[in-house]
């Protein structure tokens, strides 16, 4: 056959089945017998026949194949943080069934030579979160009939959401602070905007971070003073050096800290272990996400415990339906309370 690119009709004919069958070996599509899909499999190895040529799938279809999904942070940081993992896990197993793959983007390119959300050759996008940057995007994205759905983020009313109740839920853990008797409480919150610096919040900083603000509005439901610390992302370290500055004046410290995420939390643990203080018995720490944190035991944080799979299994349904010419709804999910042994009744 000479240099020429082996064919599934050439599969068919060498394992001696129609061109369809040795189709829906490779597509998985339609079910066959073991015995047809050995013989398949075994005419396209000898043949070198790798599968089918993704190029002409395309052009028949008039689609890529490929789903775009979009953070707000660097991407290397964004998978250091478990929640987005077990997100990205759901969202690969619902657009799995209809043919489409992940190509992941920031939100902007800053050396500019890379696919971004306006370039790509993609067939929908996934928002994870909705800076501004991503909002100045979404027009052209929209220019170009590509349907948008957002993950945490809010992007018009025309755009697909899936939430989470992050003002409930935070709501319901600074609640059972307070049932413990504690009135001094400070939070530790996620970045409060893109290029956020770590530092104090306060009443007049910009919140462009739909998850930072709401679990504010949440914590600030039940103490309306509390000082916030803004924190530069998801993680232990970044946890660890806003306890040391919440933590740090004995004068001043609070009895419980409220944690935007697990991650933070195990941070602020650490920072308070590092002071001398006991948890829960001299400072109570909540967290949020119910991610497993390696290394936190003998703790159990008391946390809210979120969905992070199903809501990007949530996602991938909406992509696929908007794929299909639907329009869907939004879709919100609840957190569920989870009463560790980190948190305990204020020390009077």
């Amino acid at each position: 056959m000479g240099t020429r690119r082996a064919t599934i009709s050439d599969v068919a004919r060498l394992a001696g089945v129609s061109p369809s069958t040795a189709s829906v070996v490779f597509s998985g599509k339609t079910p066959v017998s073991d015995a047809t899909r050995e013989r398949v499999r075994a005419a396209a190895d000898e043949l070198g026949y790798t599968g089918p040529d993704p190029r002409a799938a395309s052009l028949r279809t008039g689609r890529s194949g490929i789903v775009g999904v979009v953070f707000e942070e660097h991407l290397g940081s964004a998978f250091l943080d478990p929640v987005k993992t077990l997100m990205m896990d759901g969202l690969a197993d619902a657009v799995s069934p209809v043919g489409a793959g992940l190509l992941l983007l920031r939100d902007h390119d800053p050396v500019g030579t890379g696919p971004t959300l306006t370039t790509a050759p993609i067939d929908a996008a996934v928002l994870v979160g909705c800076s501004g940057l991503l909002r100045e995007s979404l027009d052209a994205v929209r220019a170009r009939g590509i349907p948008v759905v957002v993950i945490e983020g809010d992007a018009g009313d025309d755009v697909p959401r899936i939430v989470l109740d992050n003002r409930e839920a935070q709501r319901q853990a600074a609640s059972h602070l307070r049932s413990l008797g504690h009135t001094d409480v400070a939070i530790v919150a996620l970045p409060a905007h893109a290029g956020w610096q770590p530092g104090w919040i306060a009443d007049d900083t910009p919140l462009t971070v739909d998850v930072t603000r709401e679990r504010l509005r949440g914590g600030r439901d039940v103490f309306p003073d509390a000082a916030v610390y803004g924190a530069g992302g998801s993680f232990i370290d970044e946890g660890l050096a806003a306890g040391r500055v919440v933590l740090a004046d004995p004068a001043r410290r609070p009895t419980a800290v409220l944690a935007q995420s697990d991650l933070l939390a195990a941070g602020v643990i650490r920072a308070a272990e590092e002071l001398g203080l006991r948890v829960p018995e001299d400072v109570s720490v909540t967290g949020f996400d119910g991610i497993v944190v390696d290394g936190l035991a003998p703790y159990d944080l008391t946390t809210l415990v979120q969905p992070a799979t199903e809501k990007g299994r949530a996602a991938g349904r909406v992509v696929a339906a908007m794929l299909d010419g639907g329009e869907p709804a939004s879709i919100s999910f609840t957190c569920m309370f989870h009463e560790g042994n980190t948190t305990a009744p204020a020390v009077r």
